[in-house]
């Protein structure tokens, strides 16, 4: 399926905005999720464009390993951890602590 970027934008904040609290995803699930191949960067690039949005759970979403790639967009580097560990995930060395526990797949959102 072939969408604009303003339409693929709001595709994404759609799913970054049902992230449960306590789990996390990956640019790379949420592009396999709208059928865009190769398509994490495009996801990076839509969270980049995301920081000023009000209430949309971009912490949520960190790199294939669990890595907080994305700290460096917040207004504050270390805003990104304490909003992951206000949602109950613990972060070390920037990394998630029980990635795989953690893990949330927005490809089985309708399964919840």
């Amino acid at each position: 399926m072939k969408h604009n970027k303003e339409n693929l934008y709001d595709l994404i904040y759609q799913i970054v905005d049902q992230i449960p609290k306590g789990k996390v995803t990956t640019y790379g699930a949420i592009a396999n999720s709208l059928g865009i191949k190769s398509g994490a960067r495009m996801v990076g690039y839509a969270m980049n464009a995301s920081h000023s949005m009000s209430g949309l759970p971009a912490h949520r979403v960190v790199n294939r390993n669990g890595v907080l790639t994305g700290k460096h967009h917040f207004d504050d580097p270390d805003e990104m951890q304490k909003r992951l560990e206000l949602d109950g995930i613990a972060v070390q060395d920037d990394q998630i602590v029980d990635f795989k526990k953690r893990f949330w797949d927005p490809c089985h959102i309708g399964d919840m």
